[in-house]
Formats: C-alpha cells, structure tokens, sequence
C-alpha cells in the first residue's frame, strides 16, 4: 500500500500540467500520483499516459468522460490505493521541503501506531505579478506538532478556514463517510473538505508551507467575474452544505467544536454567495440573495439568526444601495487581506 495518493483533476491542462507532476514525484515510490483527465480535447491524456509509461510504479492515468472537478476527484478517490489522500489542482504545485516534512511525519505517525483522519499544513497564495505569496497558516487556531482532537481547537478568525489545499484526509475516512462529489458543478472543493467533519476525530497540524495555490488565469473558476457567471453552481454548492448540516445533524452538534466551526465555514460561504449576488448588482442576483437566505431560514430557524444576525451576516444585508456600497468596501478590504480573487 501506498502512503499517500494525490489525485490530479485535469481538464485542458495541458499547458500546466506538468509542473504540478513534476513537483509531486519528488514525492518517490510512497506517493501515487493519479493523473484524471476529465474528458480533457487538448493533449492532457498523452501527457498523462507519457507520465504513467515513464513512472509505472508512481504515476496512474485514469481517463474518463468530462463531468467536472467534482467527478475527476471520485474517480481519484475511488483509484487511489494510498492510506492518506489528497487533491492538487492541476494548475498548482507543491514546496519540496515541505512536501518531505509531512511524508516524514505520515510515516512517524503510522510507525508509532498513531492514526490520524486529517493532516492540515499552510498553503500559499501564488498571485500573478506579485513576488511574494500570502501565506494561510493555522498555529493560533489548532496545536502543532502533535495529535489532537476537536476538544483541542481554539478559535479561527473570520474569513480563515481549512480548504481543500491544507488538508490531507485518511482515504478511509473518505470513503466511510460516503463522500461522492457532485458532477458537472464548481467549487465542490467546499464539500470535499467540508463533508468529512463530523467524521474526523484525530488530526495533526505541521506549520509548513506546502501548497502553492496559482491565481492569476482569467479562465480561472475562482476569477470574480467568472463567479458572478456560475453564480448558480455557487449557490447549489451553499445550499448542499446548509442541507448536509440537517442531514447529519445529530452527528455535528454531538460535538460542540466541530459544530462550531461547520457553522462558521457555512457562514462564510453564504457570506460569499451573498457578495456576489450584491456584486452583480441586478434585480435577478438581489432575487436570488433574498431567496438564499429564505431557504435557510426555512431549513432550520436556528441557525438562520447565527448567520443573518452574526457580523458577516449583518454586513451581507444592510439596507439599500448604500448598504450594499459599504458591503463591498469591506469585501474589497478582505479581498487585499486575504489575496483571493
């Protein structure tokens, strides 16, 4: 068996592709590589088969039909034969100091018979035409160096959370909790880390910046306009992980730690759905925020007023088009915060 397996989502990636490989074989024979060209009209699949006929041992090309990010990384799931797995976009790549430290720390942590469900490490904001990255760390939030559990997890700061770049999961986790990502939708990358939760109990966090997070392309689903234009995917993806709560419920609020941040996750990301929709500035996006919150306040009324009623909540409704003006300013000051868009 394999100590990691790191899937590689790739549709028409045939211009990045590599670098993102390259930066992961550096891995060796612990890691499997699983190259999923989604249904991809350029060369990623020769590319992807060059890679598997170079490195057999390491390097796997699952070919499919396009369904979407969320497709490509079911078929990795269900491909990989590593203990612990991971995703890395196909335009992105991985730090080799870091990448050693946290394969050292897999195989120390198994050795020492301490099995863990996550592995959380920084990634790192690679801005096009800035020469330094912003650096999303955790160290203030949960212990490092050592295993613990929810219990331990102190708090998080508005707008900070664990993304799909920070985390590895346990690839058993993944599929004991019933993870299925679903197709021909964008930003599942929530659901992918989100959905496991209730289900984690051991985790370990490494202070390392591992994850180097390109933006820059204007093709790029997390471009604002772009956004704007799959608004609908956005709130489809918000309103599945408001329904995931419910459904799991009894799970998630067993533990008030994991309850906690759940709902403050969901919080962002509706606060994010509401500043698009605000961004967009028509009578249909104005709708369509009013209707997402309707939804959740007729889903579960509790956790309406934490939302509605919270800072970001407030913030994403106040009154008018002055109201909507001062909403995006703190949305812009966030935005040169935190360096996303």
């Amino acid at each position: 068996m394999k100590l990691l397996s790191v899937t590689i989502p790739c549709f028409n990636s045939q211009e990045y592709m590599r670098k993102c490989i390259e930066s992961l074989l550096k891995g060796g024979e612990d890691v499997e590589i699983i190259v999923v060209n989604d249904g991809s009209k350029d060369n990623t699949a020769a590319i992807a088969d060059e890679y598997a006929r170079k490195y057999p041992s390491i390097v796997k090309a699952v070919h499919k039909p396009n369904g979407g990010h969320g497709s490509a990384v079911n078929a990795g799931i269900a491909n990989a034969s590593g203990l612990f797995f991971k995703v890395v976009d196909s335009d992105d790549w991985v730090k080799e100091e870091a990448y050693d430290a946290i394969l050292d720390k897999l195989r120390e942590l198994i050795k020492s018979g301490q099995m863990i469900d996550m592995f959380i490490s920084n990634f790192v904001y690679e801005k096009e035409g800035e020469k330094r990255g912003k650096v999303m760390r955790y160290k203030h939030a949960i212990p490092e160096g050592r295993v613990f559990e929810w219990k331990d997890v102190k708090h998080f700061h508005k707008g900070q959370y664990i993304l799909m770049h920070s985390v590895i999961y346990r690839t058993g986790l993944l599929r004991e909790c019933g993870l299925e990502l679903p197709e021909h939708t964008f930003y599942v990358d929530n659901i992918f880390v989100y959905k496991p939760l209730p289900y984690v109990k051991h985790m370990y966090y490494m202070d390392v910046n591992f994850y180097r997070y390109y933006i820059g392309r204007e093709d790029q689903s997390v471009n604002e306009k772009i956004m704007i234009g799959r608004i609908d995917q956005q709130l489809r993806v918000n309103k599945m992980m408001m329904d995931y709560v419910l459904e799991r419920k009894q799970l998630i609020y067993s533990n008030r730690k994991c309850k906690q941040y759940m709902l403050n996750y969901l919080d962002i990301v509706t606060t994010v759905s509401s500043i698009l929709l605000i961004r967009a500035n028509t009578e249909e996006s104005l709708e369509k925020k009013k209707e997402l919150w309707n939804y959740i306040k007729e889903q579960d009324a509790g956790i309406f007023r934490k939302l509605r009623y919270g800072l970001l909540g407030q913030c994403t409704n106040l009154p008018g088009k002055s109201g909507r003006r001062i909403s995006m300013e703190g949305y812009k000051i966030c935005r040169r915060f935190f360096k996303f868009n």
